[in-house]
């Protein structure tokens, strides 16, 4: 099942029944760091609130939220919307389940005064315990072919903990992945003709981490489609809501021909 609509996501949503979506994978507006096709709507608190208080809404028990977001530098300082934003949700009712770092590689606005900026937050919400979690692993680890040391653990007050003593199982080749993710974004746009589109990868690998085939993956932010793509791709249902025309036409058409 594929839904598309067009239209203001907070109005569309309440087409959304009460605990439909198992998972939700979106990069919502950034302190209106761009406009998009001239599309100059405010983002502001009032809006973003609504939203998660619908995503709350439509959001399963167990279902996750995966929040891709970063802040905006006015006056020489960043704003930490994306840390207000994190705090909402838990009043909201969402558990702040993981605060993940997608690493760009590439940089959107060099500054002269600071390091330069290449990551965003990708936050990680639930709803109660999460229910479907399948974690990646492809980290090579250093300590392949060496045996886990069973000589005790530090404690908090400082001392050893007594262990089993001895050698345990052998280190796997590879382990669960960090919770930071280098991934290089080649599309940029040319691919998407989206100015801020996210990798397909990064949507990929939070589907797979966060759901099962069949599960309801829904994005309300939808741009030009990349989250429906990789749902689509993953055998996933997809719910996908776009404001701008224009990029709802790309999203229909890649996810159409995914």
């Amino acid at each position: 099942m594929i839904r598309l609509m067009q239209g203001d996501c907070l109005e569309r949503m309440k087409e959304i029944e009460i605990g439909a979506i198992d998972l939700t994978v979106t990069s919502p507006p950034y302190d209106n760091l761009r406009t998009y096709n001239g599309n100059n709507e405010q983002w502001c608190a009032d809006v973003w609130k609504g939203v998660i208080q619908e995503l709350y809404r439509i959001t399963k028990p167990g279902g996750v939220v995966v929040w891709v977001v970063g802040d905006a530098t006015i006056k020489g300082s960043e704003t930490g919307t994306s840390f207000k934003q994190a705090l909402y949700f838990k009043e909201a009712g969402f558990n702040l389940h993981d605060t993940m770092i997608w690493t760009k590689e590439q940089l959107a606005f060099p500054s002269s005064n600071r390091y330069y900026n290449a990551f965003e937050y990708m936050f990680v919400f639930s709803k109660g315990k999460p229910a479907t979690v399948n974690l990646i692993s492809d980290k090579k680890n250093r300590s392949f072919g060496r045996h886990v040391d069973n000589s005790g653990e530090r404690k908090k007050d400082g001392s050893i903990s007594k262990g089993r003593g001895g050698a345990g199982n052998p280190y796997k080749e590879y382990g669960v992945r960090w919770n930071h993710w280098l991934m290089y974004n080649q599309s940029r746009g040319v691919n998407t003709k989206h100015p801020a589109s996210f990798p397909e990868p990064l949507a990929r690998d939070h589907i797979i981490s966060w759901s099962n085939e069949n599960d309801l993956v829904f994005d309300p932010f939808m741009g030009s489609g990349t989250t429906g793509v990789a749902a689509k791709n993953l055998n996933r249902k997809f719910i996908g809501i776009e404001l701008d025309p224009d990029y709802f036409k790309i999203a229909e058409d890649r996810i159409n021909a995914a």
